[in-house]
């Protein structure tokens, strides 16, 4: 029985019809990188302090000194939450006594900001900081605002896969586009922040659906030569392309609402690719829509000017195909043996890490010292190289090794820019964006490695649980960068020393590169440095702890 890879062998890996799905499924997944990090500058935080009213009748020297110092980043600062008792101030600007000569500021009573906050305007003209005074008391709630988008890629990507299985990869592609570029647009016409945060969580569903089905889509589509490149260059390089023209766009629109309609745009152009990127053969044939996947198939042959033969599947063959019932499995599968209890347990932590450091080091480019615009496009241009480089270690170094390697190197430099003197901050910058560049190829990675250790009947559960983990780590990201607010060094201190615990956890799980994928989970590779049974019925283990390998020769990918 020929499967599909074969029956389609006559269209070839890189036609004109593969080159058009493959780029224009990348295509789509630009909007996602406006949307993933426009809350970098919807929700800019900029200086301000108290607000002193008109009506307070204070002299200009008494305004200038209404509110405490503090001592932040090395330089005295107005207090941005608390200032001098107004009442206070009043009596002696009326008698005409001057701040410090003829009176002992630090003897003065203090109160909080009751008029509100005079915010700077020199980088953000108006942000939902400055609109809805997300600041001292309130400042949780733009942290919150991100989590909350996070939390709807969380919900997002536990539906993503279902939806698509039952309505079709196209159909859950344009409609969460739309619902990304929907939402995206209401936005533009919140009213508090309460309708805002609720609008992103949509927002954020929509988006990890779209990268989901864009994703599975291609991979269904194009051949096996071309689906490491699609997974790797492909969808990851057009999304940093969407994360470096943010900043770009975000420099020459300054209020965040036109800022928000600018980057919703682009997403509507995305409705004509509808007649451009076809449905999944794989998945007609699945349903039993024979005729829908030949006519595509054909299609397909046309554009690459390939004849096709007179039968492309043979019915009998597809029948007997979906009438085979492969065994249920559950997630309870994921801790059956130790083996795969420690692999998934590992696997978590890794994937949670990882996630803490891309998205915690993406957020936190607004308080890297520099211009903030310059600073986001860095963060987003070092992505390109580490996806590149993620690609040439997958094709040709161990897996175990690479993702050490880069994440002792994105780890260890953020630990480094603490001990960066004040006057050298330009080099506290290139260290926090080498540990980007380290950090993100190993995100790059940790897909393909993951799908590499769980054998095939729960690969989908494993890789699943673990993406899961990655979303918690994206949901709590905000709250690391929100330390800074009392240590500069702490969110850096936490995310390097995580990064590089994480490093040396990953020496111990198995190494996949150059391995026949597991397909039961008796066939999976050992975690190392764990003494194992031997079971009755298996063959006699080798030295090094591996079996007799009895099944496949070759990687599959």
């Amino acid at each position: 029985m020929r499967d599909y890879d074969e029956a389609t062998a006559f269209l070839g890996q890189w036609g004109r019809f593969q080159r058009l799905v493959f780029f224009l499924l990348s295509a789509s997944i630009i909007p996602n990188g406006f949307n993933g990090m426009s809350v970098v500058f919807l929700a800019g935080t900029p200086e301000h302090r108290c607000r002193v009213p008109a009506a307070a009748n204070l002299s200009a020297a008494w305004r200038n000194h209404s509110a405490p110092l503090q001592l932040r980043d090395g330089r005295w600062v107005p207090h941005a939450c608390r200032r001098y008792r107004l009442a206070a101030l009043a009596n002696f600007s009326a008698l005409g006594l001057e701040p410090g000569r003829d009176v002992a500021l630090e003897r003065l009573p203090l109160e909080g900001c009751l008029d509100g906050w005079d915010f700077s305007r020199d980088v953000y003209l108006d942000t939902i900081v400055t609109e809805w005074n997300l600041v001292c008391e309130d400042d949780w709630k733009g942290p919150f605002a991100i989590s909350l988008f996070f939390g709807g890629v969380l919900v997002g990507s536990f539906i993503s896969g279902q939806l698509s299985d039952r309505f079709g990869r196209k159909n859950v592609l344009f409609v969460t586009m739309g619902m990304q570029t929907g939402f995206s647009f209401l936005q533009v016409f919140s009213k508090n922040f309460e309708m805002f945060s609720v609008l992103f969580f949509l927002v954020g569903m929509g988006q990890i659906s779209n990268y989901v089905a864009a994703f599975v889509l291609g991979t269904e589509i194009l051949g096996k030569s071309v689906r490491l490149i699609f997974s790797t260059l492909g969808v990851c390089i057009f999304y940093a392309i969407g994360f470096m023209l943010l900043p770009l766009i975000a420099y020459f629109i300054r209020e965040w609402r036109m800022l928000l309609l600018a980057l919703t745009l682009p997403g509507v152009l995305c409705v004509v690719l509808w007649w451009f990127i076809p449905e999944s053969p794989r998945w007609l044939l699945s349903q039993g829509r024979f005729q829908e996947a030949e006519v595509i198939i054909r299609k397909a042959a046309k554009i690459n000017g390939i004849v096709a033969p007179s039968v492309i599947f043979d019915p009998s063959e597809l029948q007997d195909l979906n009438a085979s019932k492969p065994q249920s499995h559950s997630i309870l599968d994921l801790l059956q043996t130790r083996n795969i209890r420690v692999v998934t347990i590992m696997s978590i932590i890794l994937w949670l890490t990882i996630s803490v450091g891309y998205f915690g080091l993406s957020l936190d480019t607004p308080n890297l010292h520099g211009d903030v615009y310059v600073n986001c496009l860095l963060s987003a241009m070092v992505e390109v190289p580490a996806y590149v480089l993620s690609w040439l270690l997958l094709r040709h170094l161990p897996r175990r090794y690479s993702m050490a390697a880069a994440l002792f190197l994105g780890g260890s430099v953020l630990l480094f820019v603490q001990l960066v003197p004040k006057d050298l901050y330009y080099l506290s910058t290139v260290l926090v964006m080498v540990g980007k560049f380290g950090i993100t190829a190993a995100f790059s990675m940790v897909y393909v490695y993951t799908a590499e250790l769980y054998p095939t009947v729960v690969r989908n559960m494993g890789v699943g649980v673990s993406s899961t983990a990655s979303r918690l780590g994206s949901i709590v990201s905000p709250y690391f960068i929100y330390l800074g607010a009392y240590d500069r060094f702490l969110p850096y201190i936490l995310m390097g020393s995580l990064t590089i615990l994480t490093a040396i956890l990953t020496l111990f799980l198995p190494e996949s590169f150059g391995m026949p994928l597991p397909d039961t989970i008796d066939q999976m590779l050992r975690v190392k440095g764990i003494k194992y049974r031997q079971a009755p019925s298996q063959p006699k283990m080798l030295k090094d702890g591996e079996e007799n390998p009895t099944v496949l020769t070759s990687t599959a990918l």
